[in-house]
């Protein structure tokens, strides 16, 4: 599909989502409840989510009355934070305990703790015992490790038990798993010892022991890892789940897929927005209040500003050679931009591969190496284009003089200088960042422009003063 395509048809689908709408609101003034709650039933929970989201508070909570329970709190599930903290308010308290008994236990996790303190002991206090025992457990794990995101709704069987039994089993109590896919097998103890597709139980004779099926290899996190580490686990291994152990290898619950895209999808915002220049937003940009927003973007911006100014004392530092030979002051923006457009470009390729669980700080003399040939070879192709250009003004309109082939010499080896320079800057800063434990996004582009627009200007005019002493200088 074409990326107009695809533009037509998210088109299509808001101006569906609006004609239901609309639709809907028409319904509520005539006061025809009970078409509504066919028609909206029809729709699966996500398109159910998305038109509710489109409607005022009273309306979505008019609507959510309408709607059985547990099927309720699965399309609550579907909205965003501010969408279901809305709810949460127009709901009655019967309402509320009803959808919280009915989430999944990691959606309910993400929720409780976006939420205020007070409000969260409230909810808290709504769940059945059972309930409230599982949140507060996932709540008691470190904030951004797996047990904050797994559910204890899954499967387990015994080696020793007949195929049949396994059967009989997941018959009987698949219904609140939050997946099927994969079947897991302990042992006496509740330890993890392997994990079966079902498809094998679906395949294999019924008499046979679920034994048979097992290899005694598989793929496991701990409840303390960190999330990040999870989206590799799950890229590099193809599943759509993963189980949860402690320490001793118990199993305690399992991980799915749509939880890691949700923390891909966290990730990879957090890397763009801190590439900018900025600290990474912990809310929505609509829902983000203006002085936060200020605050998030000023602080980088102060410290650019300030680094900035150390390209105007480099720039002053040099004073006298720019007095001397005004010419070198026309090509200052060439040279700097191409240092830090170069820079730019390695940063978040570098940044992007670390993220993705390609790059390593073990990895970077390779790094070093391949930066280093990339940059002179980009360095050599724009310092060509500079000379050429020096050139051509020269010979057609007699712009630099009798000097300028010293002059395109001085613009060709300090482009060469600077994009290497940018260039292996830009790569090896956020490997480097990675090693001592802080984010590579950091290294974000602007700060990576603005460390080689000063040392830009210092190989710029020490190129200059080389090869234009006694002429120029």
């Amino acid at each position: 599909m074409t990326e107009e395509q695809h533009l037509t048809t998210q088109d299509q689908h808001y101006q569906e989502i609006l004609l239901i709408k609309i639709r809907i609101i028409e319904m509520l003034e005539q006061r025809d409840f009970s078409g509504i709650r066919e028609w909206i039933s029809s729709f699966p929970p996500p398109y159910q989510a998305e038109i509710i989201q489109m409607l005022q508070s009273r309306e979505q909570g008019i609507i959510f009355r309408l709607l059985p329970q547990k099927k309720a709190a699965e399309v609550f599930e579907y909205l965003d934070i501010s969408s279901q903290e809305d709810l949460l308010k127009a709901l009655g308290q019967n309402e509320v305990a009803a959808i919280l008994n009915y989430m999944s236990p990691d959606d309910r996790t993400h929720l409780l703790e976006e939420l205020p303190g007070e409000l969260t002991k409230r909810l808290l206090s709504l769940l059945s015992p059972e309930e409230k025992k599982i949140a507060q457990t996932l709540l008691g794990y470190p904030e951004n490790s797996i047990g904050r995101l797994m559910t204890s709704d899954y499967i387990a069987v015994r080696s020793e038990w007949a195929i049949k039994e396994a059967l009989d089993y997941i018959r009987t109590h698949g219904q609140d798993s939050e997946t099927l896919n994969v079947i897991y097998v302990t042992d006496g103890n509740g330890k993890l010892i392997d994990d079966i597709r079902v498809r094998e139980f679906l395949l294999a004779p019924l008499e046979n022991k679920v034994e048979s099926l097992m290899d005694y290899q598989f793929i496991a996190m701990t409840s303390l890892d960190d999330q990040e580490e999870a989206v590799h686990v799950f890229r590099k291994f193809d599943r759509v789940a993963l189980p949860v152990t402690d320490s001793m290898g118990i199993l305690i619950g399992i991980v799915t897929i749509d939880d890691i895209i949700d923390v891909a999808e966290e990730e990879a915002t957090e890397d763009i927005q801190q590439i900018a220049g900025m600290e990474a937003l912990e809310e929505p940009y609509m829902t983000t209040s203006f002085l936060r927003m200020v605050k998030k973007r000023g602080v980088w911006l102060i410290l650019l500003f300030i680094g900035e100014m150390l390209t105007a004392t480099a720039m002053a530092y040099y004073e006298h050679e720019i007095a001397s030979a005004v010419v070198l002051a026309l090509f200052i923006p060439l040279i700097i931009s191409s240092g830090g457009n170069s820079g730019s470009q390695a940063a978040a390729l570098v940044v992007r591969a670390i993220a993705l669980g390609e790059l390593s700080f073990r990895d970077g003399i390779k790094v070093l190496k391949r930066e280093c040939l990339t940059g002179l070879l980009l360095g050599g192709i724009l310092g060509s284009i500079g000379f050429i250009r020096v050139a051509f003004f020269a010979s057609v309109f007699h712009t630099y003089g009798d000097h300028w082939f010293l002059i395109a010499s001085t613009v060709f080896f300090s482009l060469v200088s600077v994009v290497m320079l940018g260039t292996l800057s830009g790569a090896m800063l956020p490997l480097i960042l990675k090693r001592v434990g802080l984010d590579p996004a950091t290294s974000s582009v602007p700060f990576i422009a603005t460390l080689v627009d000063v040392t830009g200007i210092i190989l710029y005019f020490t190129i200059a003063s080389f090869l234009l002493k006694g002429v120029l200088l």
